[in-house]
């Protein structure tokens, strides 16, 4: 394995531990959903540099995709209801 492959795979796996401590911690509800989606697209990557395109593409399609429009989809529900203060 040469540098720059292991220095993409720790880069990686520090923007992972990085957007799920920031996912967690987050109290706004739409920068939940943004890093939700960005914490899936980057663990496609991880799993592309893993060796399982088929894994990263189901993640990219269904964990970051479809789970983020609908995501986006019942927040904007909830913004409009006025419940996202609650929160």
């Amino acid at each position: 394995m040469s540098l720059a492959h292991w220095t993409l795979d720790v880069a990686v796996v520090l923007l992972l531990l990085g957007l799920a401590l920031r996912l967690i911690t987050t109290r706004d509800l739409f920068e939940a959903i943004v890093l939700f989606v960005a914490y899936g697209l980057t663990l496609a990557l991880a799993w592309i540099r893993l060796g399982a395109p088929d894994v990263a593409l189901a993640e990219a399609a269904l964990g970051a995709g479809v789970t983020g429009a609908i995501f986006l989809n019942a927040f904007k529900r909830l913004a409009r209801r006025g419940g996202e203060d609650q929160w």
